[in-house]
């Protein structure tokens, strides 16, 4: 049996952008797609602490260590600058495979949007 089970997870960085006249998408820092396993144009789930809003979308890559976390398109219209977010990947994942201790990858984000620790 496969289970969709959480992947990646970057956790509580801080929206740094919204462009609403953008091809929809989030645009995240390169090194937090890395630390999470997420690649570009993998759907991703975003969570936003401010407001409660969830919204699925695709992500792209951003420069590498620059902090970026932006939501791009429709997307800008679910957050403001400033507020902290969570973002989810998803995969389907064999029984077996979960009971041989399987776990995601979760990028714990601080000031700046720097990684201050991957679990």
């Amino acid at each position: 049996m496969l289970r969709q089970m959480c992947k990646g997870k970057i956790h509580s960085p801080t929206v740094t952008e919204t462009k609403l006249l953008y091809e929809g998408s989030i645009t995240i820092d390169s090194a937090l797609l890395e630390a999470a396993d997420i690649i570009p144009g993998e759907k991703v789930e975003v969570l936003n602490l401010n407001n409660g809003s969830r919204i699925e979308t695709y992500c792209l890559e951003g420069k590498r260590h620059s902090g970026t976390i932006c939501l791009n398109g429709a997307a800008a219209r679910r957050a403001e600058v400033g507020d902290k977010v969570i973002i989810l990947s998803y995969a389907l994942v064999d029984e077996a495979e979960i009971k041989k201790g399987w776990r995601p990858k979760t990028a714990i984000i601080g000031e700046d949007n720097k990684i201050e620790k991957i679990v």
